[in-house]
């Protein structure tokens, strides 16, 4: 006897449409019923397009901030620096500053210290595509966290503000940049045991770092090897690499003897060019030269003739050796 054919059913009624629920529909657990009450669970309806919303990747999140350049290099580059943060309101009573951190302890994304000061995380993971979304929540829930604690990461909603949002735009923006993690302690001589341990082993591991005072954002570091020059330029990118392919082959993209600019790399939508420098040659020693290398760049971004052969093939070079961090 043939085996009958398994059948499948068809619903005699059509799921509901979704239905928002006092104007919107909250956020629950992907296997969970969606609020909206259509009947299928929450990673299959509303969280769709709060899913793609969340992971969206914004090409250039610290884009509209005073000093975008000193956000990606403090973001990528620089190991142990803070920096006082404006709000565009007055902050909420009890909390007596913010600043902004590139790390902090156990990579907390913020801390509400004993004081209630706020100390805001740069360098973590985040939940979306968005960085300046996730910072943005971390910090509004920093604001409101009970003196004494750290603030966990979470997913930012969709609609959530922005640091663009929150921040004073007209606020100047003046990176510190420490030799150590002290920042963490508010008494970090007094500090004994395991957090003592704790903060020589992170201050052994942090690379030398110096923000040069006649450029922007151009950031010195002492490596194992040979000491380098990180820049982070704002121009856009074809324009800017078309002027180094001109300066490299013009022989004048070096800060000096002994140095060489080796390439580039691109990091939250904007591109930073990289120097070999001389051993033992200090920040002190680099700012002239960099100082007569901006003037240089300035100058050559405003040429429009098309690129040489020889041109060409030094630009090749760079954007072959070029890698994203973001």
């Amino acid at each position: 006897m043939a085996k009958k054919r398994p059948t499948t059913k068809t619903p005699t009624t059509k799921p509901k449409a979704p239905q928002l629920v006092g104007g919107e529909i909250p956020v629950v657990g992907a296997r969970e019923p969606c609020p909206c009450d259509s009947g299928r669970r929450y990673k299959a309806c509303h969280g769709r397009e709060a899913a793609h919303a969340a992971t969206e990747l914004v090409r250039r999140p610290f884009e509209g901030l005073p000093a975008e350049c000193d956000w990606v290099a403090l973001r990528e580059l620089v190991p142990a620096a803070t920096v006082e943060l404006r709000l565009r309101d007055a902050l909420p009573q009890g909390v007596p500053e913010v600043r902004l951190a590139t790390v902090l302890p156990m990579a907390w994304p913020a801390l509400r210290r004993d004081t209630g000061a706020v100390l805001l995380g740069l360098q973590n993971d985040t939940a979306s595509g968005d960085i300046s979304r996730d910072l943005a929540d971390t910090l509004v829930r920093a604001l409101a966290a009970e003196p004494g604690t750290p603030v966990d990461g979470q997913r930012p909603a969709a609609d959530g503000p922005r640091l663009q949002d929150l921040l004073d735009p007209a606020a100047p923006f003046e990176p510190v940049v420490h030799t150590g993690f002290e920042f963490w302690l508010e008494n970090a001589e007094g500090a004994t045991g395991e957090v003592a341990a704790s903060l020589e082993r992170a201050n052994a591991a942090a690379i030398p770092t110096v923000r040069l005072t006649g450029v922007d954002a151009a950031y010195w570091c002492e490596a194992p090897e040979k000491n380098h020059l990180r820049w982070v330029m704002s121009h856009p990118e074809e324009a800017l690499l078309d002027a180094l392919a001109r300066l490299h082959t013009a022989g004048a993209s070096s800060l000096g003897e002994g140095t060489r600019l080796v390439g580039s790399f691109r990091a939250h939508g904007l591109v930073v060019p990289v120097w070999d420098l001389a051993m033992g040659m200090g920040a002190d020693e680099v700012e002239k030269p960099a100082a007569e290398f901006g003037e240089r760049l300035a100058e050559t971004l405003g040429s429009a003739k098309p690129l040489t052969a020889e041109e060409r093939r030094a630009r090749s070079g760079f954007t072959n050796r070029q890698i994203t961090l973001s």
